[in-house]
C-alpha cells in the first residue's frame, strides 16, 4: 500500500466522535467580511487507520497571556477559520499523479464497473476560540466512498484530531493569518518508526472567504539524506456552518466534488517572473509554537521548474534544497489569469520552521 494511503496517519491520539459543546456562535466568513467592511466605513474610530475510537477529548482553554497585537490578530483568525469545512481530499505522488484509494474501501459496484476512485469525501471541523490561550483544534474525518448520493449510508473510515498550542499540542509551529490562512508543521513517527514532518499550507480564497484549499507536503527526516519529500495531500473545502465537531454531514449538499483525476495546472502558468503585490511574513525565532503573520514588503521573484509539481485545482507545489542546506517549501494557487496566492516557508536542516510568507502575486513574464 502506498505511503499516502488512508492509513498514513499513525499518531496515537484520542479521537473524539462526540461533540464537545461549542462555545462559538459564528456567522459565515463571508458575512463576517461584509460586517467588518461595513463597520469600518461607518466609523473611522472602529477597530478593524480504519478503527474509530469513541473517547472524547474536551476542548478547554485557560486565560489569555498574549500581547494586544497578537491577541487582536488571533481573534480575527479565529473568526475566519472556525466552523465546519466539508469537501474532498486526495493524495498525490511526487510527480503529481493521484493515488488510487485502497481496494478494500471502494464499493464493489465501482470495482465491477472498473471505476477508479481517487478522492475521499472529508470533513474538517475546526475551532479556534476567540478567548483564552490561543489553541487551534482541527479534526479530519474521511468517509468511505458511496455509490450515488447515499447520505444516510455515509460511514466514517478514519478520524484524526490535531492541536496547535495548549497542553495537547501536536504541532512544532503554527503561523496564523487574520484571513483564516495558516501554515503549520506536524511531526510524528509513522508505523515504521520513521520521522515524518508534514508541512500544512491552508490558503483562503481572497474573493470568497468560504472557500479554501489545504495542501500538506509530507516529508521525511533522514539522518543521512536530510529532509526529503514523500508525497502530497490536497483538500478542497467549503465552509458549511458554525463548528459542531462533525456532527452533521453535508452529504449530497456538499458543493465540492472529486478533483484528483481532473487536469493539472500547466507548468508554463507557474514558471516565470512574478511581482509581489501584498505580502505577510512570520518568523519563528523562539520556542513558542504559535506566531502571527505581519505585513511585509512584497518581493519580486523568478520561479523555475526545479522541484515544481503541478496539480489539479490550479495548484502547485515546490520542494527543493537551497544552497545553504535549508529547504524551501512552497504552495501556490492560481486564482485567475496570471494572479496567484502563495505560501512559502524556509526550514532549517532539521526540519525546524524558520520563516513563512503568504503573498499575492502577478505573473509579469513567462519563461
Amino acid at each position: 500500500m502506498p505511503l499516502l494511503s488512508a492509513n498514513v496517519f499513525s499518531q496515537k491520539t484520542v479521537l473524539p466522535l462526540s461533540n464537545p459543546k461549542p462555545r462559538l456562535l459564528l456567522t459565515s466568513p463571508k458575512q463576517l467580511s461584509m460586517t467588518v467592511s461595513s463597520s469600518s466605513s461607518s466609523s473611522s474610530s472602529s477597530s478593524s487507520s480504519s478503527s474509530i475510537a469513541t473517547a472524547t477529548t474536551p476542548i478547554t482553554l485557560e486565560p489569555a497571556k498574549t500581547d494586544a497585537d497578537a491577541s487582536s490578530k488571533w481573534v480575527e483568525f479565529a473568526k475566519r477559520v472556525s466552523g465546519e469545512w466539508d469537501g474532498y481530499g486526495a493524495d498525490f505522488t511526487l510527480d503529481g499523479k493521484p493515488v488510487e484509494l485502497p481496494e478494500l474501501v471502494v464499493p464493489e459496484a465501482y470495482r465491477e464497473w472498473g471505476v477508479q476512485v481517487f478522492d475521499w469525501q472529508t470533513q474538517c471541523p475546526t475551532l479556534a476560540e476567540e478567548t483564552g490561550d490561543p489553541v487551534l483544534y482541527c479534526k479530519l474525518i474521511k468517509f468511505y466512498p458511496t455509490v450515488g448520493c447515499e447520505a444516510d449510508a455515509a460511514t466514517r473510515h478514519s478520524v484524526q484530531q490535531r492541536f496547535a498550542g495548549g497542553t495537547e499540542n501536536t504541532a512544532s509551529a503554527l503561523g496564523y493569518h487574520a484571513s483564516g490562512s495558516y501554515i503549520a508543521t506536524w511531526p510524528f513517527k509513522d508505523q515504521y518508526e520513521r520521522e515524518i514532518l508534514e508541512i500544512e499550507h491552508c490558503l483562503v480564497d481572497p474573493a470568497n472567504k468560504e472557500i479554501r484549499v489545504r495542501m500538506i507536503q509530507v516529508g521525511q527526516l533522514n539522518s543521512e539524506a536530510g529532509f526529503s519529500l514523500n508525497g502530497l495531500r490536497v483538500f478542497s473545502e467549503q465552509w458549511y456552518g458554525p463548528f459542531c465537531d462533525g456532527e452533521q454531514l453535508g452529504a449530497c449538499s456538499v458543493r465540492e466534488s472529486g478533483f484528483a483525476s481532473t487536469s493539472a495546472l500547466e507548468a508554463s502558468q507557474v514558471v516565470g517572473k512574478w511581482e509581489g503585490k501584498i505580502a505577510s511574513v512570520v518568523r519563528f525565532r523562539d520556542s513558542e509554537v504559535l506566531h502571527h503573520f505581519s505585513a511585509d514588503e512584497p518581493q519580486n521573484l523568478v520561479r523555475d521548474d526545479i522541484g515544481l509539481v503541478t496539480l489539479p485545482k490550479k495548484l502547485w507545489s515546490v520542494f527543493k534544497e537551497l544552497h545553504n542546506g535549508e529547504t524551501l517549501c512552497e504552495v501556490g494557487w492560481l486564482l485567475g489569469d496570471n494572479t496567484a496566492i502563495t505560501s512559502r516557508c524556509i526550514l532549517y536542516k532539521k526540519g525546524v520552521l524558520k520563516e513563512a510568507t503568504i503573498s499575492f502575486e502577478n505573473l509579469l513574464q513567462k519563461v
